[in-house]
């Protein structure tokens, strides 16, 4: 049974995009079968992946209004070695289209029932804002991965973002559950970023990760080429970071319920 994981955070610019398309190329090299859906219309994560948005044949759009299976959508990542469900401009359009039809909540749920046995991991990028896109994500996950800058806006969005995952587990998804918080962009010569890292520890517990994410310029540079970052300088500060949360990842899925 795959794991499916919503990467969210209604905080724009913490990384999202960054931590799908490497943890995803992470989880590949050590082993796994993983599916990145990118529900983002500006269409980061595909281009991240090494998949031009431009030119899909079928996105996650057509996937939604059931005019194209997953199987149909999907492509898959030249450089990173996992399939791609992709996203362009159309998707900004599937907010309106989606709101008067039925399961509005769960088509996305619906659509990757079919193909999930052939992964281990299905990562989701959702969009920086609470709308039907990030509920199709929480609807069908099995918990989610916050990315997180330690700053103390960063800790003002985490109030939100947690009451949100309370009230979709509540009412639509009983099984979604916070699966831990990333550290990235970390520079730990900011006294007030290990002052902030140190809040999260003393009231998260363990559902901080162990890996902890360095402002690194190569992961920036990555998307430009097309590869995700630890597949662009494989021994780069960052790569080695995202390689080391990939491990993490398949180990704590064994202890989750």
């Amino acid at each position: 049974m795959p794991r499916i994981f919503c990467i969210a955070n209604q905080k724009g610019g913490v990384g999202k995009t960054t931590t799908t398309v490497n943890l995803a190329a992470g989880l590949a090299q050590v082993g796994q079968r993983v599916l990145v859906v990118d529900l983002d219309p500006q269409g980061n994560a595909t281009m991240g992946c090494g998949v031009d948005k431009r030119k899909l044949e079928a996105s996650i759009y057509d996937v939604l209004l059931e005019s194209a299976t997953v199987a149909e959508a999907r492509v898959r990542s030249p450089a990173g070695g996992f399939d791609v469900l992709g996203a362009n401009r159309e998707l900004a359009g599937a907010e309106v289209e989606l709101v008067g039809l039925d399961r509005r909540n769960e088509r996305l749920a619906a659509a990757l029932s079919p193909v999930a046995a052939e992964y281990d991991f299905i990562l989701i990028d959702c969009p920086p804002s609470l709308s039907l896109l990030t509920l199709n994500g929480l609807c069908c996950a099995h918990g989610v991965i916050v990315p997180m800058q330690c700053e103390y806006f960063a800790l003002e969005g985490l109030t939100d973002l947690v009451n949100t995952i309370k009230q979709v587990h509540a009412n639509l998804n009983p099984r979604l559950q916070i699966i831990g918080l990333l550290r990235v962009m970390f520079d730990p010569r900011i006294t007030l970023q290990q002052q902030v890292s140190d809040q999260l520890k003393s009231h998260f517990g363990d559902k901080v990760f162990n890996a902890v994410i360095p402002r690194n310029v190569r992961l920036a540079e990555a998307p430009s080429y097309g590869q995700p970052g630890v597949v662009f300088d494989p021994s780069s500060r960052g790569a080695q970071a995202y390689i080391a949360f990939a491990r993490e990842m398949v180990d704590r899925v064994k202890t989750l319920r």
